[in-house]
């Protein structure tokens, strides 16, 4: 929900997601925009933040009740994210665990697996990693390294990864490994650990970045790791890339979704500040370059919420195919980042303090080009529709 367009309701969104924007973004501005400073110095959210938001019934909504979800579709799932975005947020990991680590879950895993995990994803007790990215290998996920060697009725694991959201909260990790490394994405599977008080299991540094300093992003290692092989996700070898295959629509997508959503929340900061700073006796607004950016920017951001309610549409009807989510995740980080840039500089110096959410915001947007699949990636699936 936001100034910018008052009346603005997706053409998808129901009368009981119209309650839940209503109700997530109360939440967010209360309990997550105040806290944004902190979780930057200490390079994490508070880790009762995660039940917080369980407590507040946002976690995990398509899954159905039984499991302690909502029986929701992803409309609801969107709306978390929008009004997340919308709250100037770039610390909480909820797309990692209720977006894309929940969904896994719940698409690929047996009904055991889903009856002893789900529930505690939904209630904030158990927060979810998901352990693909490896040094050297980037978007390249059939080149992994890290092996899954069965033992009677274990895997051991060996390998590490890098660049891994919510590597500090995370309580099960789903881990993409090569149970037969001879056989190239035929020998990928999904292992999930659970990782309290796993012998071999090392958080390895905080990683620094460029921006969402408040995301426990970090490297992770394992060591002759013993994991049950009653935890291999779906119970059958080498069906890995074909699940990531599956669900890296619905990430590219929620990227899409953040990045819209993220300019949006630019626009609105920009608009505040310059109808309240003065420059030579007058409001920034009121000369005609600050408008005309401005216009231009605000006309950008309704074409990506069209094409973003289309794309949700889309995942809600089962018809979201893998190059219509690259094109909102193309067009929406790029987006992101060519809005962001023209607001903050409406800020002029003061655009480039951390302490001001524009400045936050223009950091968090540029790795939006890069993970879930760089933009180069993005364009090479598109072109193969041609």
């Amino acid at each position: 929900m936001s100034d910018l367009f008052p009346d603005y309701r997706a053409p998808w969104e129901t009368d009981d997601q119209a309650m839940l924007r209503k109700h997530a973004a109360e939440f967010f501005r209360r309990e997550a925009t105040p806290n944004q400073e902190r979780w930057a110095q200490q390079h994490e959210v508070d880790r009762g933040f995660w039940n917080k938001v369980g407590d507040a019934g946002l976690l995990c909504l398509e899954l159905p009740e039984h499991y302690g979800g909502s029986g929701g579709n992803f409309g609801h799932d969107a709306i978390v994210q929008q009004e997340l975005a919308l709250a100037g947020d770039s610390a909480f990991g909820y797309g990692v665990h209720s977006t894309i680590g929940a969904h896994y879950l719940s698409a690929c895993g047996t009904e055991e697996q889903q009856a002893r995990w789900l529930p505690k994803t939904a209630t904030g007790e158990s927060v979810i990693a998901i352990a693909m990215t490896e040094p050297g290998t980037g978007s390249d996920l059939q080149a992994v390294r890290t092996t899954a060697v069965r033992d009677r009725d274990d895997y051991v694991i060996n390998g590490s990864k890098t660049f891994i959201s919510n590597g500090t909260h995370c309580d099960l990790l789903i881990i993409v490994a090569k149970t037969d490394p001879s056989l190239g994405a035929k020998g990928v599977s999904l292992i999930v650990a659970e990782t309290e008080g796993l012998a071999g299991f090392e958080r390895g540094r905080v990683l620094r970045k460029v921006g969402q300093h408040g995301q426990d992003t970090r490297e992770l290692t394992f060591v002759d790791m013993r994991v049950p092989a009653r935890n291999l996700l779906g119970g059958a070898e080498g069906q890995g890339f074909y699940q990531l295959m599956n669900q890296l629509p619905r990430e590219r997508l929620s990227i899409g979704i953040v990045g819209v959503a993220a300019a949006e929340a630019a626009v609105v900061e920009a608009v505040r500040y310059a109808k309240e700073r003065q420059a030579f006796g007058k409001p920034v607004l009121d000369f005609q370059n600050t408008k005309f950016v401005l216009a231009e920017c605000k006309t950008e951001v309704l074409a990506g919420k069209t094409l973003i309610d289309h794309c949700i549409q889309r995942a809600i009807d089962g018809t979201l195919d893998a190059a219509t989510a690259s094109m909102a995740k193309l067009w929406g980080s790029e987006m992101q980042c060519r809005v962001v840039d023209r607001c903050l500089q409406i800020f002029g110096g003061y655009g480039y303090m951390m302490e001001y959410p524009i400045a936050q915001m223009y950091t968090a947007a540029r790795v939006q080009k890069i993970y879930g699949g760089t933009n180069e990636i993005m364009k090479e699936l598109i072109a193969r529709t041609l």
